[in-house]
């Protein structure tokens, strides 16, 4: 395992593993709805609060994605999972892509990035589709650095939002703010640099295995256009499923289309 404690649930069993990897900034707790379906499927659920987030150990340093993937390799590792399903959610698809291109496929059967910031958000002369832009960013960072808990409290707002406003309940809303509020400050902010920076172009070119595209046409945090197009593009062979009227938080606010799309993948 990692030379950090992770916190990892495991529905245990014998069927066919999926790994899912959370989003930035909130923890395992936030795939509860995917969790229960794919259980009751049959499979083996494994989840984990990313370094730094939730219930896991949270250092000062390791938020790059070269680290992140070798803390995901710990798990399939340590687990002894074989014939996988990766889902990785905003964040969590820039572990998939990454983990594929340092270690391979030989463990996975598929993988599905969901509302995915791969292949590169940054906008720039070299990556002109980039749909975030550095000010952006900047005044991202900026507002997470003055002022914690309303950065959060407004990131967890757009995260569940279209331009037709909130598609979730307060409540829901509220959930996944509490766990965004339990990760560090250094993890969220240097989680933050990695999301925003790393170009995952590259890393698209290794994969081969079944890959699912999800995403959500009313996505305001991490575009469609910018994102889930390209990395539909970049792969060969992928399947995508867009998800209308959808917001970033898509697994939450349209779970059940969302379900329905994942498990009919995982089926094959």
């Amino acid at each position: 395992m990692p030379d950090i404690r992770l916190h990892i649930d495991d529905s245990g069993g014998d069927g066919r593993p999926v790994v899912l990897i959370h989003g930035w900034p909130l923890s395992a707790e936030s795939w509860d709805e995917q969790a229960e379906a794919l259980a009751a499927a049959g499979h083996r659920v494994v989840t984990y609060d990313r370094r730094g987030f939730g219930r896991s150990e949270k250092p000062d340093s390791g938020y790059d994605y070269d680290t992140l993937a070798a803390d995901l390799d710990d798990v399939l590792t340590e687990l002894d999972l074989r014939d996988v399903a990766l889902v990785g959610f905003s964040m969590g698809g820039g572990e998939v892509a990454r983990y594929v291109s340092a270690y391979g496929q030989d463990r996975l059967r598929s993988v599905v990035f969901a509302a995915a910031v791969p292949p590169f958000l940054l906008h720039s002369d070299d990556n002109p589709d980039g749909p975030l832009t550095d000010e952006a960013r900047q005044q991202m960072r900026d507002g997470l650095e003055a002022d914690r808990e309303g950065f959060l409290d407004e990131f967890t707002t757009g995260f569940f939002s279209t331009a037709e406003g909130l598609q979730v309940t307060e409540e829901q809303r509220q959930q996944a703010l509490a766990l965004a509020l339990q990760s560090s400050q250094a993890a969220a902010l240097a989680a933050m640099d990695a999301w925003a920076t790393t170009d995952f172009r590259d890393d698209l070119g290794a994969i081969s295995v079944p890959t699912l595209v999800i995403h959500g046409d009313g996505d305001q945090t991490v575009p469609f256009e910018g994102s889930g197009a390209r990395t539909h593009a970049a792969i060969e062979g992928s399947e995508l499923h867009v998800v209308e009227g959808a917001p970033h938080g898509l697994n939450v606010s349209h779970a059940e289309e969302f379900n329905a799309a994942l498990l009919e993948f995982l089926s094959r």
